[in-house]
């Protein structure tokens, strides 16, 4: 059999973003959007703050009487404002976020002040100032743009887009994905594996590192290594918009993956990738469903979910920048050399940088759930030694710093 050559995981994340598009968009509550992609751009529908308000506990006076004395006259208090403007020599209580009185004014800070009964007068040299009033539109203004689309909304774009105005925003359609795992050797009970099987782990790994990004999860397998099998799991993917394979996507006599693909009607787009782990990674369409072949080794299977399936996810479900982000961070452990393949090296934080496990194989589960980053290194990379830069990708979150 003719082996394609692999390609560089770069042209390959780009090739695989560039067949996808997302899915549409669906309205849903704002305070029900947290993780999902703005469908539209988002426009304030109100002005934040609506008014003049005071960014301190004390007393508002007017903009020409800075030194009083004054006499106060009332309160403006968070919710409950005072209502109307202030006359020469009159001073209201005034709280945090409370409206300001209408007209010039000013604050006199509660530590400033002197009060006995209404009679209220300045202590010190600290006069009134109009430099604690939180003015009209500070934050926003109707009609700004608040946030583009493709946005993921976060809890504080949650809290903005309801300080906006919007009580249900339109965002994208989250992608349903099937994931299918394959092996003689998988026993679906961990607690019941003879001597020649290894648990079945690789597919709730898969499902719990995509739960946010999907609207469901079919899980199909363990599928014994036959084509009979390997046909009757693939009928049952019809419904997802993805469908993800773990293990069998090698060359190996058992590794029925492609070919039962290739039978089912999908069209491999590419397959075999320059980076370790993950080479046998593959990637194919059948219409407008995709399908995601992750190699069977967990180390593998998770590096490349995470930087092929968890991106294509996003890209479905509207963002608009789906790949992880890397950043950048000293190494305490000198990095050799690589050769022609990009290599993730599995890693932990601490003191300001990242450590080097010792197990690097990928089949160690160990290391993998001991991992917080992922240190990447280019092919053809020359040594790195202890304290050099190096980018770094963070395991929490897929990546999305």
């Amino acid at each position: 059999m003719s082996l394609p050559p692999p390609i560089p995981h770069e042209e390959a994340q780009a090739r695989l973003l560039a067949m996808a598009a997302p899915l549409g968009s669906e309205r849903v509550p704002t305070d029900a959007a947290a993780g999902r992609y703005l469908a539209e751009p988002l426009l304030a529908r109100r002005t934040q703050p609506p008014a003049d308000l005071s960014a301190m506990d004390g007393y508002a006076v007017r903009a020409d009487e800075l030194s009083g004395p004054w006499q106060v006259v009332g309160e403006s208090a968070a919710g409950h404002p005072f209502g109307r403007a202030l006359a020469p020599g009159e001073a209201i209580r005034i709280s945090t976020g409370a409206l300001m009185p209408p007209g010039e004014a000013a604050v006199l800070l509660q530590e400033n002040a002197e009060r006995e009964g209404d009679a209220l007068s300045l202590t010190g040299d600290d006069a009134a100032t109009p430099r604690h009033i939180r003015r009209k539109g500070l934050d926003f203004a109707q009609g700004k743009a608040l946030l583009d689309a493709g946005t993921r909304l976060t809890p504080a774009a949650v809290a903005l887009a309801l300080a906006g105005g919007h009580g249900a925003l339109d965002v994208g359609r989250l992608p349903r994905i099937a994931v299918l795992d394959s092996g003689d050797e998988l026993a679906a009970d961990p607690e019941a594996v003879e001597p020649h099987q290894i648990p079945a782990s690789n597919g709730a790994m898969l499902a719990a590192m995509c739960k946010g990004l999907v609207s469901g999860i079919d899980r199909l397998g363990p599928v014994p290594d036959t084509m009979e099998a390997m046909r009757a799991a693939l009928a049952q993917a019809g419904e997802a918009d993805v469908l993800v394979t773990s293990g069998g996507a090698s060359v190996g006599d058992h590794d029925l993956v492609r070919p039962a693909l290739e039978e089912w009607g999908a069209e491999i787009a590419f397959w075999r990738i320059a980076m370790k782990p993950g080479k046998p990674l593959l990637i194919a369409r059948k219409g407008a469903q995709f399908v995601v072949g992750l190699p069977g080794n967990p180390v593998s299977s998770m590096v490349t979910a995470y930087l092929f399936l968890l991106p294509l996810l996003r890209r479905l479900a509207g963002a608009a920048q789906p790949l992880p982000r890397a950043i950048t961070l000293p190494t305490r452990d000198a990095l050799p050399a690589t050769g022609g393949r990009a290599e993730f090296v599995r890693a932990r934080m601490g003191d300001g940088g990242v450590t080097l496990l010792g197990q690097q194989d990928s089949s160690a589960l160990r290391a993998l759930a001991a991992s917080e980053a992922l240190i990447a290194r280019p092919a053809h990379a020359d040594e790195a030694m202890a304290g050099d830069m190096v980018p770094v990708y963070l395991l929490s979150g897929g990546g999305w710093t």
